[in-house]
């Protein structure tokens, strides 16, 4: 990276800033994630590279600037993990996981700057993801429902917000109500256990599967989907269910 960097290297990588560039550091991150869904390792081996790549190239930008190395920001991570795993590298001892991550909290808190936790949780991350990321850390000092139907009469509450809304209201209220019910189910969802975001995604998934049979029996068929009744779509999706 040194060399694609330097003056007889590469214009293009010559040319980049942190900012031109950190939209790569998201696909390559998220390409990873398809590798390891696919429990493909070849892959992975290759994604992980590739992301490895993008940490370097900031590395080295970094470094040009003499803000910091890529030695910096391995010996860094080093030390917070030794410092954050005083039951590994240290005197105390902690029995199962979650009094792991109790620790891990109190640990952070004392290095960060920011008195709130939540405004820790990133403001790029996936919304669900980032929602129940927040709602944890919430969850952790105090701020939760007792059990789950607490939760489950939030989303009840929100929804008929929402339906108000719809029917007395214009776009930024509904809009409103509208993040209200999804924030309220991804609550349901953290009590469950359930990732919210792995869970759209696998439905989404699930949806791409189904509506592509739809679109390959048609095509079968020689008929265009935009031509098909919405009852011969449906049929198809309800074969495709069985499949």
């Amino acid at each position: 990276m040194a060399v694609l960097r330097g003056e007889q290297g590469c214009p293009w990588d010559r040319e980049q800033t942190h900012e031109s560039i950190k939209k790569y550091l998201v696909e390559e991150t998220y390409e990873v994630l398809d590798a390891i869904d696919e429990k493909n390792m070849h892959k992975l081996c290759e994604e992980l590279g590739d992301l490895l790549l993008q940490i370097t190239f900031h590395a080295q930008m970094a470094q040009e600037k003499g803000h910091f190395n890529i030695c910096d920001v391995i010996n860094g991570v080093v030390e917070k993990m030794m410092r954050r795993h005083p039951h590994v590298f240290g005197g105390e001892s902690a029995e199962t996981s979650q009094q792991v991550l109790v620790k891990w909290e109190e640990i952070k808190a004392g290095e960060n700057e920011k008195p709130k936790p939540l405004l820790d949780v990133p403001n790029n991350f996936p919304a669900l993801y980032r929602a129940q990321k927040i709602q944890e850390k919430a969850a952790r000092v105090g701020f939760d429902w007792p059990d789950v139907s607490g939760a489950w009469a939030k989303v009840q509450e929100e929804i008929l917000e929402l339906k108000e809304a719809e029917a007395t209201s214009k776009g930024p209220r509904i809009k409103e109500e509208l993040g209200d019910v999804l924030f309220a189910v991804v609550n349901v969802a953290r009590f469950m256990g359930i990732d919210a975001e792995e869970a759209l995604q696998e439905t989404t998934k699930k949806f791409i599967k189904r509506f592509s049979y739809i679109e390959d029996t048609a095509k079968a068929n020689q008929v265009h989907v935009k031509d098909m009744s919405l009852e011969e779509m449906d049929q198809l999706w309800c074969e495709a269910k069985e499949k």
